[in-house]
């Protein structure tokens, strides 16, 4: 099967992973952008570059898109990029010519623009370091409420709504796209979401036009990656906290329930009973308040005794945002690896966690020429991150990463039975990404 991706930015969680799950299965020919053509936090991608790769690229049976980077140049910088709707739609025109030139069946989403909680403007506009957290209550009272008050300039208000009538526009112009077939799948996704909002009243109105909206972002590139790939997989789901299901994660607005049922039927994986299903999905879910240690959000951690089935699973470790559980894993690395182990994670949030788990275990469950060697490299690179570093050695931020990471790099490879050499660094130049390099 061939396979060509345009992701989000190059970070290595949106980059690195198309390579790392696809070279699981042998058998799957990716098409992958040079990363250098991709945007990170400080520039946009070379997006006519992108175009002339996107012509250049053969025939190829699926094209995973993100609309994103070929309109704005990526994820951010669609909340930043100062074009007028006439601009972005001109450079979209092109990009409509040059997908229905490649006959393929294309996967694409588009991001709802997300209102953060905070004063940080590291992935917004310069004003959002004095205004961002009033600009989120603006947005939740006026639509939970119908009304509402803010000191923010008008000045301020104005640039900001008008850049998300901007890209509702032109997600609206996606829509016309997907009545006329270009698009096999086109979703538009929910980014850091509140209960209310303008990024959640803009949803509901898509989807009233027929739009499909799901809550995430950064994984759902991977979970059409695993929609892509042809076959079928089922799953039965088994919630460490069952009574807790019905609670919603920590920057989303669907309980933790919906947002694995969402993320399986996108990723067209069949929720089956467990006696008839191909894998277990645990997940090891969270009590009253999903946890973040870096953010000091405290939650109750796993204290049962870990009992995994006698059939193939994956894990999905959503107790804590930005970080593995470190009682679930302590159990968990203590485990001895076998076959029928179809992946672990703990990235970033629920939704990210398992985007990323679903789209490597469905390619490792289907793969027609499966390398061992390349899963055991991606499950050591997912616990070296989401467990070692996120979940404890970025609690100590005062001292080098490697020299802290070295304890667990050797529990990690008992657990695998893998030899671990690595090296770390920090690509975007900041502490809440960091790239694993196995060598």
């Amino acid at each position: 099967m061939k396979i060509c991706v345009i992701p989000i930015d190059n970070r290595p969680v949106c980059y690195n992973l198309f390579k790392d799950i696809s070279a699981i299965d042998e058998d799957i020919e990716l098409y992958l952008p040079p990363r250098n053509m991709l945007g990170d936090l400080y520039k946009n991608a070379n997006v006519e570059a992108l175009f002339d790769w996107l012509k250049k690229v053969p025939v190829v049976d699926n094209i995973v898109l993100s609309l994103d980077t070929m309109a704005y140049g990526g994820l951010i910088p669609s909340r930043r990029c100062p074009e007028s709707f006439e601009q972005i739609k001109a450079r979209i025109d092109v990009l409509k010519e040059i997908l229905k030139s490649k006959q393929a069946k294309i996967y694409a989403f588009s991001s709802i623009m997300r209102i953060s909680n905070n004063n940080i403007n590291q992935e917004e506009k310069k004003y959002w370091s004095e205004y961002g957290t009033k600009l989120f209550e603006y947005s939740f009272n006026l639509h939970k409420f119908g009304k509402a008050k803010t000191d923010v300039p008008q000045e301020i208000l104005d640039d900001y709504l008008n850049t998300r009538k901007r890209n509702f526009k032109i997600n609206k112009l996606y829509l016309e796209w997907q009545k006329e077939g270009l698009f096999e799948t086109l979703v538009f996704s929910k980014d850091d979401c509140a209960e209310f909002g303008f990024n959640v009243r803009e949803a509901q109105e898509l989807e009233k036009l027929g739009g499909y909206t799901k809550t995430g972002a950064d994984e759902i590139p991977l979970t059409l990656f695993a929609r892509s790939v042809f076959g079928e997989m089922s799953v039965d789901i088994e919630f460490s906290e069952p009574e807790y299901k019905n609670l919603i994660s920590n920057y989303e607005d669907v309980s933790i329930e919906k947002s694995v049922i969402g993320q399986l039927s996108l990723a067209n994986i069949n929720v089956v009973d467990k006696k008839s299903s191909d894998i277990t999905l645990i997940v090891n879910n969270f009590k009253e308040k999903q946890g973040e240690i870096v953010m000091k959000r405290k939650t109750e951690p796993y204290n049962k005794v870990l009992h995994l089935p006698n059939k193939n699973y994956m894990i999905a470790d959503v107790r804590y945002a930005n970080g593995a559980d470190n009682a679930f894993v302590e159990q968990l690395i203590n485990k001895k690896y076998s076959d029928n182990f179809f992946g672990y994670s703990a990235w970033n949030t629920s939704a990210n966690t398992l985007g990323s788990l679903l789209c490597a275990a469905k390619i490792k469950f289907l793969a027609k020429k499966y390398n061992d060697e390349a899963f055991k490299r991606l499950q050591a690179i997912r616990l070296l991150d989401d467990w070692a570093y996120q979940a404890n050695v970025r609690q100590t931020l005062d001292e080098p990463v490697k020299p802290n990471m070295s304890q667990f790099e050797k529990k990690v490879s008992n657990f695998l039975d893998y030899d671990i050499n690595a090296e770390y660094s920090f690509t975007w130049h900041r502490l809440f990404e960091i790239e694993v390099n196995l060598k």
